[in-house]
């Protein structure tokens, strides 16, 4: 092989290693979203989330795997029952979102989407609503429920396994 040949790879490779370098690196979000993304377990997902919907279950389960109430508040669309409802969250499903966790998106997202959570480990189901709100239109959760008895009601509406229903949006077809 000639030098010329061997400079002009050696070139190629610095150029593509100093792109690569550069390509990896990321703004804190990205860097707090991979580093939570390999940290825990993948979320099972049945339906039709948006990206933003996705991001926001996402978020909540690991959120609730790591026990952090201030991290599960701090997702909330308003604040007022936020920080009594993360910590029942947390005392509900913390244990159990550690392991496997389905989440079933229903409806469309373009604004407003109900999912409901179907954690393995405990065969505990719940239902949340992740929406757009705030000032700047961001994706987060309703967190309005303080009451722990309200936190840890089963819906009555909703399969007792994932992707058993379909959406419940009018003229949609339901899958069994």
């Amino acid at each position: 092989m000639t030098r010329k040949t061997r400079l002009a790879r050696y070139a190629l490779a610095a150029a593509l290693a100093g792109g690569l370098l550069t390509g990896c690196t990321s703004d804190d979000e990205s860097l707090t979203y991979q580093t939570d993304y390999s940290n825990h377990r993948p979320l099972k997902v049945v339906g039709y989330p948006s990206t933003g919907s996705l991001q926001t279950v996402q978020a909540a389960v690991w959120r609730l795997a790591d026990g952090d109430v201030d991290g599960l508040a701090a997702l909330a669309v308003d604040d007022t029952d936020a920080d009594a409802t993360a910590r029942n969250w947390v005392k509900a499903f913390s244990p159990a979102a550690k392991g496997d966790v389905t989440a079933d998106f229903y409806d469309e997202g373009s604004v407003r989407q109900v999912v409901v959570l179907y954690f393995a480990k405990s065969g505990q189901i719940k239902e949340i609503e992740t929406r757009m709100g705030g000032e700047d239109d961001s994706w987060g959760l309703t967190l309005a429920e303080p009451d722990p008895a309200e936190v840890t009601a089963k819906p009555t509406w909703a399969p007792s396994k994932p992707g058993h229903s379909g959406s419940r949006t009018a003229g949609a077809a339901s899958g069994n």
